[in-house]
């Protein structure tokens, strides 16, 4: 079992940055995948970026790719999303979400644990 636990939401002006934690309540995280999800309101939640297992590989979307940054720290067992150049659009609540495999997948269904969520809010 993994306990996921966000941290770092909240307010910001479009334009500025915000960043995001996820740390994971196991004895290693680098035997997971990690990803970060956002789901706004009236919207299906959709994948922003993920990290492999070793932090080796990442993907983005395409919304977010060049202002955002997935990264992870096994050492400590969290993995972070740096965002910056925020715009109103990315208003959301981003939840942090694991696998055990070595894919890196971009669906929601794919992944078997998930955090709490954490609300950004970005004023335009």
């Amino acid at each position: 079992q993994v306990q996921l636990v966000e941290s770092g939401g909240g307010f910001a002006q479009a334009g500025g940055s915000l960043r995001l934690s996820c740390a994971a309540s196991v004895r290693s995280s680098s035997t997971y995948t990690m990803a970060w999800f956002r789901q706004a309101p009236g919207k299906e939640r959709e994948f922003v970026a993920v990290i492999s297992r070793d932090g080796g590989y990442m993907l983005h979307a395409d919304s977010v790719k060049g202002r955002f940054t997935i990264s992870r720290d096994s050492a400590q067992n969290t993995v972070s999303l740096q965002m910056n150049t925020l715009k109103f659009e990315d208003t959301a609540v981003y939840y942090c979400a694991a696998r055990r495999t070595i894919v890196l997948s971009t669906k929601p269904a794919d992944y078997a644990y998930w955090g709490q969520g954490t609300q950004v809010t970005v004023s335009s």
